[in-house]
C-alpha cells in the first residue's frame, strides 16, 4: 500500500511537470504558475515520504499490509534530503563568512561590504538578514545616479527576502533534480526574481537609469553562487529585463499573487496516517 502511495505521488508530480507550461504576461502572472509547477511536485513527494516514515514498516493500511521496501525508500529519500540541506547550508555559511571578512563601508544611509575587485558586482549575501556586498570596481565605474539605482535593486532583493526563500527553493531543486523540467523552471524563477527586484527599484528610481545600470553591471558581473546570494546580474535574459523596465505599466487591475492555500493539497498524504493500524 505504501509503495502504491510512492508511485502515485511520483506519477502526479511528473504529470504536473510535463503538462504544465509557463504562461506569458507580466512577472506577477508568470510567478504564480512557475512557483506552483516548481514547488508543488517535490513538496507532494516529500510529504508522501514523511507520512510513510511516520506510519513505520509494520501494520495495515486499508486492509493491506505495509512493506519494508517502501519504508526503506522513504527513509533514504528523507535522509538524502536532509544531507543535501546541511551541505547547502554549510556552503552558504562559508559564503557569509567570506563576505564578512571584507571591510565595511557606508553608502549614504546604507552599510555594505566592500569586495576588492575591479569587476562590477553588487549582491545580497546571507539568509534572512543578508548583507549588501559591492565591489570596488562598481563604486569607481558607476555614477552616483547609476549607483543609486543598483542599490534600489538590491533593496528589492532584501525586501522580498530573496536570499532566504531561494535557498529553500534551491534545496528543493537539488533534491528533485530528476523531476522533469526542474532546470528550466529554476531558471525562470531566477529571472522572475530579478524582474521583481527591478520592478521594486523602478518605483524608487528612474527606470531608464536602472536599465543603463543593468547593461553596465550584467555585462561585467562574475558568476556567483545562488545558494545564498541574490545579485544584480543573476539570470541571462537581459533583454527581457530591459524591455520590462522600458515598457509602461498597464493600468488594468492585475490578479493577486497565488494563494498559498493550494499548496495545502500537498499535505494530503499526511491524512493517510490516521488510516494506519
Amino acid at each position: 500500500m505504501h509503495l502504491l502511495m510512492i508511485v502515485t505521488a511520483v506519477t502526479v508530480a511528473c504529470w504536473l511537470r510535463y503538462s504544465g507550461s509557463i504562461p506569458a504576461g507580466n512577472w506577477r502572472l508568470r510567478w504564480q504558475k512557475t512557483l506552483f509547477l516548481f514547488l508543488f511536485p517535490p513538496l507532494l513527494i516529500f510529504m508522501t515520504a514523511t507520512s510513510i516514515v511516520c506510519m513505520g514498516n509494520q501494520g495495515k493500511m486499508g486492509g493491506m499490509y505495509t512493506d519494508s521496501l517502501s519504508y526503506l525508500l522513504a527513509l533514504i529519500f528523507l535522509g538524502c534530503f536532509n544531507v543535501l540541506g546541511i551541505k547547502l547550508a554549510f556552503q552558504g555559511w562559508k559564503s557569509i563568512k567570506s563576505a564578512r571578512e571584507c571591510p565595511q563601508i557606508h553608502l549614504g544611509a546604507k552599510q555594505a561590504r566592500l569586495l576588492e575587485t575591479k569587476a562590477l558586482f553588487a549582491g545580497q549575501i546571507g539568509f534572512w538578514q543578508p548583507e549588501l556586498v559591492v565591489s570596488q570596481g562598481l563604486l569607481q565605474t558607476l555614477s552616483p545616479q547609476h549607483l543609486e539605482s543598483v542599490l534600489a535593486h538590491e533593496q528589492g532583493h532584501y525586501q522580498y527576502r530573496d536570499t532566504f526563500w531561494f535557498f529553500l527553493l534551491g534545496w528543493m531543486r537539488f533534491c528533485t533534480a530528476w523531476l522533469p523540467n526542474t532546470e528550466p523552471l529554476w531558471q525562470e524563477l531566477l529571472v522572475l526574481r530579478e524582474l521583481r527586484a527591478d520592478n521594486y527599484a523602478a518605483s524608487q528610481v528612474d527606470p531608464l537609469v536602472l536599465a543603463e545600470s543593468l547593461l553596465l553591471v550584467v555585462s561585467n558581473n562574475p558568476m556567483t553562487s545562488d545558494i545564498c546570494c541574490a545579485a544584480l546580474g543573476a539570470g541571462d535574459r537581459l533583454e527581457q529585463r530591459i524591455e520590462a523596465l522600458l515598457t509602461p505599466p498597464t493600468s488594468t487591475l492585475e490578479a493577486q499573487l497565488q494563494s498559498w492555500h493550494i499548496f495545502l493539497l500537498a499535505f494530503l498524504p499526511m491524512l493517510t496516517v490516521v488510516f494506519h493500524s
